[in-house]
């Protein structure tokens, strides 16, 4: 039970990361100068790192439950 509310919250934070994508294409499409395209580049850079962490956080709980049964 521990695992899905831990799986639910990498969920979650998936979730934001795809929001956080979204923001940062929108924001690059109406930017007007580069520094705004400095901080949606690092917002889309952060956002695919972490959600990647938590992809791979939530492969390992599956292994984990696999191994256990």
């Amino acid at each position: 039970m521990q695992i899905n509310r831990i799986n639910n919250n990498l969920q979650k934070v998936i979730q934001i990361c795809n929001e956080m994508l979204e923001i940062a294409d929108h924001g690059d499409k109406f930017r007007e100068d580069k520094g705004c395209g400095v901080v949606y580049g690092f917002l889309r850079d952060d956002a695919y790192k972490i959600r990647q962490l938590a992809e791979k956080e939530i492969k390992v709980h599956k292994k984990k439950l696999k191994l256990k049964k």
